[in-house]
């Protein structure tokens, strides 16, 4: 009776036993993990799908705010780029204005010497021999993103900058030229030539290459004279050296614009001026 007792309480293996024990309960307590990491996966993508519908969804229902946002700062910048427009425009009627009671006050009270005092301050357009020079970037130059030619003194990449004008327009002055003008913009003794980034300003406003120099003299001596000079020389070498475009020539007749009105703050007339010579007056104008 004990064996058969045994025999029916204990049917299956010990082994056999732990074996169905193992898988039962990884049926209840988990899955294999090829199995999970399909499911995780499966699981991952229905989550990115699902985030970027609700994002493309959002971005359909913002789209039309976005629209109308663009639309509005559009709109400003044109009207405050209409308006800045308007205001240069007015500024430069006001200072031909100007220049043009400074012409008549100095034919006025200047005499004989109107026209001299005016060409000396450049407030009146001249004509007569001279020469013109341009001057240009190399050939595919591009910006250096620094400050022009702070060790060398030369740029290495092509690029003409103010300080390569300023010694042409000084140049110029030292062979004997007697008006200047860059691109239009007329040279005075108030002039400066400076730099904004790599944009050359003359008078605070932005010039683009090429640079037409017009310089009125003795044509063919100016130009040999300047040539031969130090500056010359220089404008030479950015040729030679850096592929800087330049080209000279003697002209018969040049026409340069009157700079914009001066506004003298300090300097002031000499008492009984008008009675000493000719170059003491324009030294007083000046």
């Amino acid at each position: 009776m004990s064996l058969l007792t045994n025999v029916m309480d204990h049917s299956l293996d010990e082994g056999y036993a732990e074996a169905a024990a193992r898988k039962s309960e990884t049926g209840v307590r988990g899955m294999p993990r090829t199995l999970r990491a399909k499911l995780g996966l499966a699981a991952g993508l229905v989550l990115a799908a699902v985030v970027v519908t609700v994002g493309a969804a959002q971005a359909q229902i913002s789209a039309p705010t976005l629209a109308k946002e663009r639309e509005e700062l559009i709109h400003r910048i044109q009207k405050g780029t209409g308006e800045a427009d308007s205001q240069q425009h007015r500024v430069d009627a006001l200072r031909d204005d100007v220049s043009r009671m400074q012409r008549e006050a100095l034919k006025q009270h200047g005499g004989d010497k109107a026209e001299l005092l005016a060409l000396l301050s450049g407030s009146t357009q001249v004509t007569g021999p001279g020469v013109k020079l341009v001057v240009d970037d190399a050939k595919g130059a591009e910006s250096s993103g620094g400050g022009p030619r702070e060790s060398s003194g030369f740029s290495d990449t092509g690029r003409v900058r103010d300080r390569d004008m300023q010694r042409v327009v000084n140049g110029l002055w030292a062979s004997g030229a007697e008006a200047i003008s860059v691109n239009g913009q007329r040279l005075t003794s108030l002039s400066a030539i400076r730099a904004a980034g790599d944009a050359i300003l003359v008078d605070n406003k932005p010039l683009v290459p090429p640079y037409t120099v017009l310089a009125v003299g003795d044509g063919q001596r100016l130009s040999t004279a300047f040539q031969d000079s130090a500056d010359g020389q220089y404008l030479h070498v950015l040729q030679e050296n850096y592929g800087v475009r330049t080209r000279i020539s003697a002209e018969n007749e040049v026409t340069l614009p009157p700079a914009p009105s001066l506004i003298v703050r300090t300097a002031k007339p000499q008492a009984g001026a008008a009675k000493t010579d000719g170059a003491d007056t324009g030294k007083g104008t000046s």
